[in-house]
């Protein structure tokens, strides 16, 4: 190291006292650190007020030299533990660095922010992003044996609609480079019986990855198991209504084809749907588009009662047209 260079080195840890204002503690690798000096250190700057030994509060320095770990009081804002720091001549410089620093910062915050896949979003994010149904996982357990166990268990829940993928499984606890992983490959990181260190916590809450800790396995295929339920397509069920039969035809300008019907079992509902028959062939399928009693707009029409009904699409409807009346309901499938 050069003694007589401006320094330059690392700041290991900072926080903001009351009665001194911000105190970083660095550590000078090369280069002589003086009082007064200006510095830049990641997203902070200002002029060296103090130097204090980081052993004795009450001893300080005028100038510190390589491999001397100092508390320096005089940055405006406390930078993060492993920012470089270095000397300026200018403080206009040093102002305009620690800037652009804070602004590339709040940028990269920002971009990260974007939603992340979790087990509860991540039907959303497939219907909205026009994803892949396919669920990524990185698994993180205690044992050997627990990670067996999961993959066991989540084999069943294979289905042909939505795919599990498991990245990595691996025993130990939740590190930087999963939460990395899980990033970059859209994922979920399931930790059984582990925890993640504190870098890797914080840097999932930074990134917006999601980390699901357990401990009892039924757990985790019960969240897993609902995650999918959600993606299934649903079953598609008809249920039958009414029949309904062309008794008279209207035709009324700006409105169209009316038919005046009469109910002869079941209801007539105003968001069903019918199947036009006509001498016992099926004539089409259309929506109903107004249906009304007497001279009232009706939400359903029941047994024996009268109607008028105008078809979305169609206007060539005839008496003794027989009208099926049958709503389509869609019923959430599970895996059994």
């Amino acid at each position: 190291a050069n003694p007589n260079r401006p320094a330059m080195g690392t700041c290991l840890e900072a926080e903001l006292q009351e009665h001194r204002g911000v105190v970083t503690k660095l550590l000078v690798q090369n280069g002589t650190l003086r009082v007064e000096d200006i510095v830049v250190c990641g997203v902070a700057h200002g002029r060296v007020r103090a130097l204090y030994d980081t052993l004795d509060p009450y001893k300080k320095y005028e100038a510190v030299g390589p491999g001397t770990p100092v508390h320096m009081i005089g940055l405006d804002t406390p930078p993060g533990a492993g920012d470089r720091f270095y000397v300026l001549e200018d403080i206009g410089l040093a102002r305009q660095l620690a800037e652009q620093r804070r602004k590339a910062l709040r940028q990269e915050e920002l971009a990260g922010i974007r939603p992340r896949v979790t087990l509860e979003n991540w039907k959303n994010l497939v219907q909205k992003e026009d994803k892949s149904q396919t669920l990524n996982l990185i698994l993180r357990a205690d044992t050997r044996g627990s990670i067996e166990a999961l993959r066991k268990e989540i084999s069943k829940l294979e289905n042909p609609e939505v795919e599990i993928r498991i990245l990595q499984a691996m025993v130990g606890g939740i590190s930087e480079a999963d939460v990395y992983l899980a990033e970059a490959s859209e994922a979920v990181i399931i930790g059984f019986n582990v925890v993640p260190d504190e870098s890797a916590r914080q840097l999932a809450d930074q990134r917006g990855v999601q980390i699901r800790r357990y401990e009892i396995i039924y757990q985790v295929t019960e969240d897993l198991k609902a995650a999918i339920e959600g993606m299934l397509r649903p079953i598609q069920r008809e249920e039958e209504l009414g029949r309904v039969l062309v008794k008279q035809i209207f035709h009324i300008s700006r409105i169209g084809t009316v038919a005046g019907c009469q109910v002869l079992s079941g209801i007539v509902a105003r968001d069903a749907r019918v199947r036009l028959i006509r001498d016992s062939r099926i004539i089409g399928d259309y929506p109903i588009e107004s249906l009304r009693r007497e001279k009232d707009d009706v939400r359903e029409v029941r047994t024996g009662l009268e109607c008028g009904i105008k078809l979305k699409g169609f206007e060539d409807i005839k008496e003794g047209d027989l009208l099926e009346v049958y709503r389509i309901e869609e019923v959430a499938r599970t895996l059994s």
